[in-house]
């Protein structure tokens, strides 16, 4: 559905020269990729050995050990300060994802939310500001694989009124709640529980408190670069979209971001044939496939290295048309669907979205990027959508 944009990154000022990127990993940068072995590959390796060694925990196939490479790697991942996040050496894409998901969330998000039935007070409001009442609040959110809780600023300046967070590593969720505890006040209510949501439904975590029919409906569902490892089988993701769908309102919304499959597909068919080494990327990132061919249309299995983020971890691509299909059997229609690229060049000139371009350190004062091409490509495997739930 989706093919690479003739569109280029085009702040007010390159600092690299334009052209084509998609250059084929050099040896070395293929040995480099292959051997990367950063904190959650190491503990995962001590594991396996012990697996192993000891033979009574060793898994029966290699896909089941994907959920406990995906879950290791988030959990070993450090929650940096701020100044810190700033020194990553890809911190324009960092900001730039960032930004296309604050735009996902301000056009398609915040317009449900307002239009909630979910409204009151503030649950953590300070205590004396001049306020003739107190803050009010709009809306519930379920931010499915929330993470670090990368999100919960976002959330806040939409002034929800309650929030959900899940996800299955659990040290992120320890450092989303601290997260959630540090923001300002006034804020949201909010519940974190560690769960794998594509085997286990949202019921087996979260307390009846704060689910239909005792708790308010979810108003907006957002899953931010994490649904694609659903796609592993059918089973997980039917599980998914179950608890996407079985808890949001009628006219409530579902947004998120995925690779797009489309690009990864189109890069694998250059390849080559008779090419036994299925990689392509660049000095930001590696993409390794272990097959050409896959005949279903769930578990087409990859290798994803995204340095300083990403440490080489298995993905599933998720073809569009199978997904719109696989969301409709469960009452959600797309409204919406830009790859990255797109993103930008509908809002660089947007009277709220192009300055919070520079707000978010996307672009300088001066239009300059600490984007470069090689990153502008790795934000280009992407796409952002949005689903609605058909009313009854």
């Amino acid at each position: 559905m989706f093919s690479r944009s003739n569109i280029p990154y085009a702040p007010k000022h390159r600092i690299t020269p334009a052209g084509s990127v998609l250059v084929p990993l050099s040896r070395d940068e293929l040995e480099r990729c292959r051997n990367f072995i950063g904190k959650g590959s190491q503990l995962l390796k001590q594991q396996k050995r012990k697996r192993e060694g000891g033979g009574e925990g060793e898994y029966p196939s290699k896909r089941t050990r994907d959920v406990g490479l995906i879950a290791g790697h988030y959990n070993a991942r450090p929650d940096v300060g701020l100044s810190q996040r700033k020194d990553s050496p890809i911190i324009g894409l960092k900001n730039f994802n960032n930004w296309v998901k604050s735009v996902l969330i301000s056009s398609r998000a915040h317009p449900t939310l307002a239009a909630s039935e979910n409204i009151g007070p503030l649950r953590h409001t300070p205590g004396s500001r001049g306020m003739r009442g107190p803050p009010r609040g709009s809306g519930k959110v379920l931010d499915m694989g929330c993470g670090k809780g990368g999100d919960l600023i976002k959330w806040n300046k939409a002034r929800i009124r309650e929030y959900v967070g899940v996800d299955i590593a659990s040290v992120s969720i320890d450092q989303a709640r601290k997260r959630y505890e540090e923001l300002r006040l006034p804020k949201f209510s909010a519940y974190f529980a560690t769960l794998d949501c594509y085997i286990n439904s949202l019921s087996s975590a979260i307390p009846d408190s704060h689910l239909p029919p005792t708790g308010n409906p979810f108003d907006v569902v957002s899953m931010q670069f994490c649904m694609h490892y659903a796609f592993e089988s059918e089973q997980k993701a039917r599980t998914m979209m179950e608890n996407v769908s079985s808890w949001l309102r009628p006219g409530g919304t579902f947004v998120g971001t995925i690779p797009n499959a489309s690009w990864l597909l189109d890069r694998l068919e250059a390849i080559p044939e008779g090419e036994l080494n299925l990689s392509f990327g660049n000095s930001v990132y590696s993409i390794r496939f272990e097959e050409r061919h896959h005949p279903a249309l769930y578990g087409q299995r990859y290798w994803f290295y995204l340095k300083d983020a990403v440490d080489d971890v298995p993905e599933y691509v998720v073809h569009w048309d199978n997904f719109v299909k696989l969301a409709d059997e469960y009452g959600l229609v797309p409204v919406y669907v830009k790859e990255f690229h797109e993103v930008f060049a509908d809002n660089e000139d947007h009277s709220e979205f192009g300055p919070l371009l520079q707000n978010m350190r996307v672009v300088d004062s001066n239009g300059e990027s600490q984007m470069d091409e090689d990153q502008w490509e790795a934000a280009n495997i992407y796409v952002a959508f949005a689903f609605e739930k058909r009313s009854r």
